[in-house]
């Protein structure tokens, strides 16, 4: 099972900037991979129903990009939900239902999963502490950056310290909402009003997921920015849950961001 291309993922400046050597980090797209129709590509999502090994050879071109075996790709049965699980020397293969990991351990490759909603990847290169968070609508707003965050200083990270970087997810201009959601939003914080636009749809509003969560980044204290890449229009580079939602396709792949500390 071969493919002549290789994982090319995009880096964000801010990390790079930030971690230098000392940490290695890429939003990884469909180039490099063995999965072929709908998952054309490098397809690492073990929910679709792509060919497994397909799957995991994907999954291990990505460990091997960071120098790694498969062994040492840690990831999480993603759930939408605002939990962090910390990721030591033991890890053994284990996918805990939760949607962000954290790790001080040099050469585990942290890794999460996306199709539209935001991956983020966080860095303290003093103290040496990573994390990958997975955020949807409802991991955002229910705390899955904060609670990621807090999980990061337990193993040492200092708030002031962390860096964080929002990859490809949906944008505004393709994240379509009916009334009953902006209602949930602003019942929680009217100020959260300012991430909804009118729609061509009577009653409906464009949602700027991405703007919400570089804002909430920002609030608790960390340094953060986004790639500024929308995964809906471009279906050479991403796939797009939504976007094989208004194909009527019967399933989609995913891609992965990930971050690993380099090993001395």
């Amino acid at each position: 099972m071969q493919n002549a291309a290789s994982p090319a993922p995009i880096e964000s400046a801010l990390l790079q900037q930030a971690a230098g050597d000392a940490i290695r980090h890429g939003y990884f797209t469909r180039e490099g991979g063995v999965s072929e129709g709908l998952y054309r590509g490098l397809n690492v999502g073990l929910g679709s129903n792509d060919d497994r090994d397909r799957v995991n050879e994907n999954r291990r071109r990505v460990a091997a990009w960071f120098g790694q075996p498969l062994e040492k790709l840690a990831t999480v049965h993603q759930i939408h939900s605002p939990d962090a699980v910390t990721v030591d020397g033991n890890y053994d293969g284990d996918r805990p239902q939760a949607d962000a990991l954290v790790t001080a351990t040099p050469g585990i490759v942290l890794g999460v999963l996306a199709a539209d909603c935001g991956p983020i990847l966080f860095a303290d290169p003093e103290n040496k502490v990573i994390g990958a968070a997975h955020a949807g609508w409802k991991g955002a707003l229910t705390g899955v950056l904060e609670n990621t965050i807090i999980a990061m200083e337990k193993l040492g990270a200092r708030r002031e310290a962390i860096v964080a970087c929002l990859g490809p997810s949906i944008s505004q201009a393709s994240y379509e909402v009916g009334p009953e959601f902006v209602e949930r939003f602003v019942t929680q914080d009217a100020a959260y009003a300012q991430y909804f636009i009118p729609s061509e749809k009577p009653g409906h509003s464009m949602f700027d997921l991405p703007g919400l969560t570089v804002a909430r980044l920002t609030k608790a204290g960390v340094r953060a920015e986004s790639v500024g890449l929308c995964t809906y229009p471009d279906s050479e580079r991403f796939f797009s849950y939504r976007r094989t939602t208004h194909n009527n396709e019967p399933d989609y792949g995913r891609q992965i961001s990930a971050i690993s500390i380099r090993e001395i």
